[in-house]
Parts: structure tokens; sequence; C-alpha cells
């Protein structure tokens, strides 16, 4: 199974935020839910603005329930 080059680069950009400290966990409002959720956030700036830039939310539940790993 290959990884779509643009999730490649999504996870190296987080990979980078992450070794320079620039992650945050923010609470968001599900746009089709509207349940809580927590998302994983990089942490950039814009003209002295702070700008997130959210990658996932964390998996409510058993994680090891909800995905198959490749074989």
């Amino acid at each position: 199974m290959a990884i779509p080059e643009a999730h490649a680069a999504n996870f190296q950009t987080l990979l980078d935020a992450a070794s320079q400290g620039h992650l945050a966990l923010m609470e968001c409002t599900d746009a089709v839910t509207g349940e809580p959720r927590y998302v994983i956030c990089a942490v950039g700036h814009d003209e002295g603005e702070y700008v997130m830039t959210p990658f996932g939310h964390l998996h409510d539940g058993n994680p090891y329930q909800a995905y198959i790993p490749p074989v």
C-alpha cells in the first residue's frame, strides 16, 4: 500500500513542527457532528498572528479496534 505523496509531505511538515516545538493540541468542534474533537495542529506565524494548521484529531475510544494495519 503506497502512501500518497501529499500525505507524506504533510507528515514531514508535522515532524518538522514537532522537532521545533511548534505543535499544539486544541479542542475544536467537529463541523459535521458538533462533537468536541482534540486536534493536533502545527503552529505557525503570519504577520505576528498565530496560524494553526490542523493535521488530525485524537481518536475517541480504542484505536486498535478502529484500524486494521496493512498485511
